[in-house]
């Protein structure tokens, strides 16, 4: 198993959004189709399955992706993990698109974690990219790019990770401030 075992809870704690350089080393096509496959298991509103994925490890395509989202921390990515969503309306009448692809996105960071990997959730930088990341992978225009996820083993041994709130600060008991 991964370098965090198989408590989910270590996974979650242990997980941080990696913004450093990545070995040289390939991510196995395999391991990448568990990766998504956990974006797959994430609840969604109404069971639409709204959110599609597309693993990227082609070496031409990967290039693609790097002179189009110039973010240095993606720059040395061997690859890359873009989803989309759809607009679809649900029995009740609401749209869960956004709710599922966070869902999903937030299943294949812990399971990125878990197998040893490392990444960070790309959605607002890629805002005036999407459309060209979408071409790179032929996406239909019914879909939506909603992030860009690098995968890799993280090259930095030690890197800056970024502090949480303490508890009594975003959280209470029965009642906002009621911590006492």
């Amino acid at each position: 198993m991964g370098k965090t075992g198989n408590n989910v809870l270590d996974t979650i704690f242990s997980r941080f959004s990696y913004r450093g350089q990545f070995k040289d080393t390939a991510v196995p096509r395999a391991d990448l189709e568990t990766i998504v496959r956990a974006g797959f298991a994430a609840p969604s509103g109404c069971n639409r399955q709204t959110t599609a994925f597309v693993a990227i490890d082609s070496p031409e395509k990967v290039a693609a992706i790097k002179r189009i989202f110039k973010k240095p921390s993606c720059q040395s990515a061997p690859a890359f993990i873009l989803v989309f969503t759809q607009r679809i309306e649900g029995v009740d009448g609401q749209y869960y698109n956004v709710e599922d692809f966070a869902a999903a996105m937030e299943n294949m960071i812990l399971a990125i974690e878990a197998m040893g990997y490392a990444t960070c959730w790309y959605q607002g930088s890629i805002r005036n990219c999407k459309k060209e990341l979408a071409k790179i992978v032929k996406m239909p225009e019914q879909y939506t790019t909603a992030c860009l996820l690098p995968v890799g083993i993280a090259a930095e041994e030690n890197p800056q990770r970024a502090q949480k709130k303490p508890f009594a600060e975003r959280a209470w008991f029965n009642e906002y401030l009621s911590n006492r």
